[in-house]
């Protein structure tokens, strides 16, 4: 596959830690732009708690290390962004103007240099601390006390951020001059919520558990996804299960439920493989939580 080349020749300077910008980095240096990383003295904090990820996230980045406190990382620094198109920062805006990284200096000093700010709400409540759990929290995707299955706030802030250097380039190739975005964690959360708020998710809901077709099952040997959602694929299931179903209704009856759930739990995940194969059903297998 040809390597993309979407950012090719935009040069994008991270200050951002933790996940967040080092995973927007990541996508960007995947869409061709080149990509600088300034590290603190201490290092970046998500080297120590996940170094694998760290170095997936950092592959073809070129990292450096500056202390931002003292006259000699700033001149780095500042050395650094007078030939940078988008700077990418994870910092409060307070934190940001202590360190003259505000927009206001930054545009002043450099009219073609974009900021892409990744914070943890937007506007005054930026100041506020948070991180992906209580984001996540605040629009009901945490609704039991198991933590979630993934930083869902923190990646899809990452996305957002990546989309935000996208639309700066644009601007920039219009305008010829750099543009402020600030990108939102809870802002991240609020939209990977939406299926939830809107009813989708929830018990009640067709993906929710409450279509028979879209559910988690037993099998004889593990557990199977079953995402047998459109009415076709439906009917697949349901024939192969043996049951007659005169409209797509019956999928939330009670009887389909367990009619279905007898039928997988009496498969094993190899037969239940090759019945999805056959019969062109969309499930997954997995094996039983340990």
């Amino acid at each position: 596959m040809a390597k993309d080349s979407t950012l090719r020749g935009v040069r994008v300077v991270s200050l951002a830690l933790n996940l967040p910008g080092p995973a927007a980095l990541m996508r960007l240096a995947q869409m061709g732009a080149t990509c600088t990383k300034v590290n603190p003295p201490a290092g970046d904090p998500m080297a120590h708690y996940t170094p694998q990820g760290y170095d997936t996230l950092h592959k073809g980045v070129k990292q450096i290390t500056c202390d931002l406190k003292d006259a000699k990382g700033q001149q780095a620094l500042h050395a650094l962004l007078a030939s940078t198109d988008v700077l990418l920062t994870s910092f409060r805006p307070s934190a940001l103007n202590k360190l003259g990284l505000g927009w206001k200096a930054l545009h002043k000093q450099y009219p073609g240099l974009s900021l892409v700010s990744v914070v943890g709400a937007p506007g005054p409540l930026a100041e506020i601390p948070g991180h992906d759990l209580t984001y996540q929290a605040e629009v009901d995707l945490v609704p039991g006390m198991d933590l979630p299955a993934s930083l869902f706030a923190d990646m899809g802030g990452a996305m957002m951020a990546s989309e935000a250097v996208l639309k700066a380039t644009l601007t920039q190739r219009t305008s010829g001059k750099g543009s402020f975005h600030e990108v939102a964690l809870s802002d991240a959360a609020a939209w990977l919520a939406l299926p939830r708020h809107w009813g989708m998710t929830l018990p009640k809901g067709a993906v929710g558990g409450a279509h028979a077709g879209y559910k988690m099952y037993a099998c004889k040997n593990g557990r199977v996804a079953v995402a047998a959602l459109e009415p076709h694929f439906a009917k697949s299931l349901c024939n192969a299960a043996g049951i007659e179903v005169k409209d797509m209704k019956a999928l939330f009856a009670k009887s389909t439920h367990e009619a279905i759930a007898a039928f997988l739990l009496s498969k094993t995940r190899q037969q239940l493989e090759k019945l999805a194969a056959d019969k062109d059903i969309p499930l997954m297998t997995l094996p039983k939580v340990t």
